[in-house]
């Protein structure tokens, strides 16, 4: 936890409290925390601060906010995931928050399993999300999109209100052209489930607007592949 997340004070508010038990264990137990120290706090979809801590005790931390810092820039990014395994989407989300992504979209494809879409994970991704801007020091949460059919959300989302306004593609180790590295402007990356889509699921994609791109032979994890893809476009 490099910063800690609280809810918009009040506007008259002198001091901030932090409550939350998960976060008071975690600054009890590993950072020894002590009165007087200064503290990183983040106010959820808003400023980073440092602050002062005033007051512990059982009802949680009292602080006095010193000076605003800048938060982090996003990655100018619409990450389409195919919904993974529930422990693999844990990682999924937290990874991709921490990486900056703007935005999440997680799909159904052939082989996504049809039990994940009644995984208790699903309801706890604001939780996930958490984790994720506090291990980089974030405020913003990216904007989470959830569409349990593959074909209409192709041609109805896809090909209308995402690849119609910027560059899209789509990871198929079978591409014959590679994704490029280093690029300078939004974009849409999909990246399919562990058995990779299915061809028809490749095709209506690229009818709907987008370009199958490889970056090399290797069969990789999802999670895996994320963190690769987002390196290589925003390096």
């Amino acid at each position: 936890m490099n910063i800690v997340l609280i809810d918009p004070p009040p506007a008259e508010a002198e001091l901030w409290y932090i409550q939350e038990a998960r976060q008071l264990q975690h600054l009890q137990q590993h950072l020894k925390l002590q009165v007087g120290e200064q503290l990183k706090v983040g106010i959820r979809a808003g400023q980073r601060y440092l602050t002062e801590v005033v007051a512990i005790d059982a009802q949680g931390v009292a602080l006095k906010p010193i000076m605003s810092q800048p938060c982090p820039g996003k990655i100018p990014l619409t990450l389409i995931v195919a919904l993974p395994r529930p422990k693999v989407l844990r990682r999924l989300i937290m990874d991709s928050v921490s990486l900056g992504v703007e935005k999440i979209v997680l799909i159904h494809s052939y082989r996504v399993d049809k039990s994940y879409w009644q995984s208790p994970f699903l309801q706890q991704l604001p939780h996930y999300i958490d984790l994720g801007l506090e291990q980089a020091g974030d405020t913003i949460a990216p904007q989470i999109e959830i569409y349990q059919r593959f074909k209409p959300f192709v041609e109805d989302v896809l090909a209308a209100q995402i690849a119609a306004g910027q560059t899209a593609w789509v990871a198929h180790p079978y591409a014959e052209q590679a994704m490029p590295h280093a690029i300078d402007h939004p974009c849409s990356i999909v990246i399919g489930p562990e058995g990779g889509f299915i061809p028809y699921e490749i095709e209506l994609l690229q009818q709907n607007g987008c370009q199958a791109r490889c970056f090399g032979t290797r069969i990789l994890r999802t999670e895996t592949a994320i963190s690769y893809v987002i390196g290589r476009l925003y390096q």
